[in-house]
């Protein structure tokens, strides 16, 4: 599809080595900074966080807490539970 709209994307860098993890986050940033909005699911907490405008912690099914990047990164819970701080 040309110029999409929206994307998604569920855990596009699973399984993946950390180089071609980080061309995959790279390219996901660039079609983003072209205007698409892009709803990404990613258990990799950091490298969802750096492309994210706004961020949803889903937990066993349920939103836990959602926020601006900067919201989520000073919550405690996701520091703890997702960033090993």
């Amino acid at each position: 599809m040309a110029r999409p709209r929206l994307l998604l994307l569920d855990e596009p860098s699973l399984g993946l080595a950390p180089i071609a993890v980080r061309s995959i986050m790279e390219i996901v940033a660039t079609v983003n900074r072209r205007g698409t909005t892009i709803l990404l699911v990613e258990q990799n907490v950091r490298r969802a966080l750096a492309l994210c405008g706004r961020g949803y912690v889903v937990e066993n099914g349920v939103v836990a807490l959602a926020g601006s990047r900067e919201e989520l990164l000073r919550s405690d819970h996701v520091r703890q539970a997702y960033l090993g701080m």
